[in-house]
């Protein structure tokens, strides 16, 4: 029997602005193994951590409980994509070589069950913030990365998730700015554009605005932001035929 395809992001575990960050991971894994024997892939589309930079001798404390079941749904033989987002781009093989997972650190294109799928976290694409375009080149330069490096990993962990932490509580009660109407959201313009030359894609998935959206671009493409795993607890799921926008909720997830 075909298997299911699961897609989610921006858990941001970790996060010093989170107030109850163990039940937020517990709940994940709970959803991680409610669907263990349901899934074939999954593919998580970025900043699943607050602030993530792996050291040659040491990674970051805790997580264990959602590492854990990631490599136990690997070693089952369930595929785990894991896309670096803006907040934990800074991985360095731990994850492929201890947990088990694929990691992409660019947009994916690819085919499942005969449908073309365009995957990314969605920072850089199309954002016409300045001040962010200038943090992601830094963020991505292979230099700053050594320097950040080579800092104490007690001074560079806390220099990260401070930084993190000051980024949400700048927000209004630290959530993203609501859908902004399909003219002004930078996804949507990047997606409509990148459709006038890509035009065999079916399904463009991304995570990074912390909303959910389920969009119909044309009567073969359709786009969706998958929301987040902080206030929504929301994800998408694709059964070969078709895709569902989801929220779990405790022992009532039906796909």
């Amino acid at each position: 029997m075909r298997k299911n395809v699961y897609f989610l992001s921006d858990a941001h575990l970790g996060s010093l602005a989170i107030e109850h960050p163990r039940m937020q991971e517990r709940r994940l894994v709970r959803f991680l193994d409610s669907i263990k024997d349901k899934a074939s892939a999954i593919y998580l589309l970025g900043d699943m951590f607050d602030f993530w930079d792996e050291y040659r001798y040491v990674v970051p404390k805790g997580y264990t409980r959602f590492l854990g079941k990631l490599s136990e749904l690997s070693d089952s033989g369930v595929e785990i994509h894991f896309f670096t987002g803006n907040h934990d781009l800074w991985t360095y093989g731990y994850l492929e070589e201890e947990c088990g997972l694929i990691v992409h650190k660019k947009p994916v294109t690819t085919e499942i069950y005969g449908k073309v799928f365009f995957l990314a976290h969605g920072d850089g694409l199309g954002d016409p913030d300045n001040k962010f375009k200038i943090l992601r080149k830094i963020f991505h330069n292979r230099t700053c990365q050594k320097l950040l490096n080579s800092f104490h990993p007690r001074w560079g962990m806390s220099l990260g998730l401070n930084w993190a932490k000051h980024s949400r509580i700048k927000r209004i009660d630290g959530k993203e700015v609501p859908f902004m109407g399909e003219d002004k959201e930078y996804l949507v313009q990047f997606t409509n554009e990148y459709m006038t030359t890509h035009n065999d894609i079916d399904y463009f998935i991304y995570g990074h605005r912390h909303i959910e959206l389920d969009l119909n671009l044309s009567k073969k493409v359709r786009m969706l932001i998958l929301g987040d795993w902080i206030w929504q607890f929301t994800y998408a799921v694709f059964d070969g035929e078709h895709m569902f926008l989801e929220q779990y909720v405790e022992g009532e997830t039906e796909f």
